[in-house]
């Protein structure tokens, strides 16, 4: 039976939130329903969505709060070429220049924050990092706003090893002043320690993604399949997660297959399905518990490698909750590995945690014991 006395007020800020599907927004979301469902006084802080919560909310009647919609504008998405090229290319400066748009954010949550107070626990999470730069902003010494203040990171900012552009070094002034404020930076693994600040490591504390799961409910029975099947779900990056080297291999494949691939990068996957026809069937993001229903039924899973130990895709808890074999693309990859996973042979899959540590449970009583 819950004690009153353990309640605690935790307010928690966020711009990817339920129902968007993202990393980040599954982060904020199972942390907020698990607060709730212990007794907690919850409050979340999001931007805008032209979305109706009603559901949400009567399941989980949660204090929410959205900052208003953003007024800068949005680079106009052109479909005809040269248009479509020159709009991508200015949108990519704006964004590694000057974090636009996301860079309003950190006004939005600067600007809301400023009647908060009296809060135990305020957790802000980035990406995109000007949610944590508001926080900084908004938090001093006659406003902290919370007891406790956790700045959690899904991949580091500054520290980035995956983006072909390195952070321009005006940013690293509000990198070094938010770490400064916080109070903990939470990252999901140990080994991404390195992507911060030295003079801040003293404040990290490991806190991995958390999931509400039914280990009874979310598995099958591995079972061989006449037509092997198996599955992708995120996004590409090019020259690190990039499908062609998998897609190469697949081509020299005469015999039937189905790979199934969800992304919101569809169009980088047209020439693809040209070359491999029915067998290769692209979708776009489902939610998450259709997803898992889904990766649940395959033979085994596919995972694009970062190359990198800063970086580990958020997936593979998915992937360890299904307890499917997963077949790990890196710069290692040969085709060879691939064809004894067509037929049946999963000794070199990828070796994964015990997804136990993921439980909601676990990971939201990590962050209670900071308070």
């Amino acid at each position: 039976m819950y004690n009153l006395e353990d309640k605690k007020k935790i307010l928690l800020v966020s711009s990817a939130f339920y129902p968007e599907l993202s990393p980040r927004s599954f982060r904020a979301t199972e942390l907020a329903k698990e607060f709730f469902r212990q007794g907690h006084d919850v409050t979340v802080i999001t931007k805008y969505r032209d979305n109706d919560y009603s559901d949400f909310l009567n399941e989980f009647p949660v204090t929410f709060k959205m900052w208003n919609k953003p007024a800068y504008p949005k680079i106009p998405d052109f479909k005809q070429k040269p248009f479509s090229s020159i709009s991508r290319v200015f949108s990519r400066v704006l964004s590694v220049l000057f974090e636009y748009p996301a860079i309003e954010e950190m006004f939005k949550v600067k600007e809301i924050l400023r009647h908060e107070n009296g809060y135990d626990l305020l957790v802000s999470f980035a990406v995109p990092y000007p949610v944590h730069w508001g926080v900084a902003l908004s938090r001093n010494k006659n406003h902290i706003i919370a007891k406790k203040w956790v700045a959690d990171c899904g991949d580091p900012y500054m520290g980035d090893v995956l983006d072909s552009f390195r952070k321009p070094f005006y940013f690293g002034y509000l990198e070094k002043k938010f770490c400064k404020k916080a109070d903990f930076i939470s990252i999901p693994v140990e080994s991404a320690t390195s992507g911060y600040y030295p003079q801040f490591h003293h404040k990290i504390r490991i806190i991995p993604q958390g999931f509400a799961f039914d280990f009874t409910r979310e598995t099958q029975q591995l079972q061989s399949k006449i037509i092997p099947e198996f599955a992708y779900a995120g996004t590409f990056l090019e020259g690190i997660r990039d499908p062609e080297i998998l897609i190469k291999c697949l081509t020299k494949i005469d015999t039937p297959f189905k790979f199934y691939v969800y992304t919101n990068q569809y169009h980088q996957l047209i020439n693809y399905q040209k070359v491999l026809g029915n067998k290769l069937i692209v979708s776009e993001y489902i939610p998450r518990e259709k997803l898992m229903s889904k990766l649940a039924e395959m033979s085994f899973l596919i995972n694009f490698d970062n190359n990198t130990t800063r970086n580990i895709p958020s997936k593979l808890i998915d992937y360890a909750i299904t307890r499917r074999p997963v077949l790990n693309i890196d710069k290692n990859f040969t085709c060879g590995t691939l064809f004894e996973f067509l037929n049946g042979n999963y000794s070199r899959r990828m070796i994964l945690p015990d997804p136990s540590q993921y439980h909601i449970k676990n990971v939201s009583q990590l962050f209670l014991d900071l308070i």
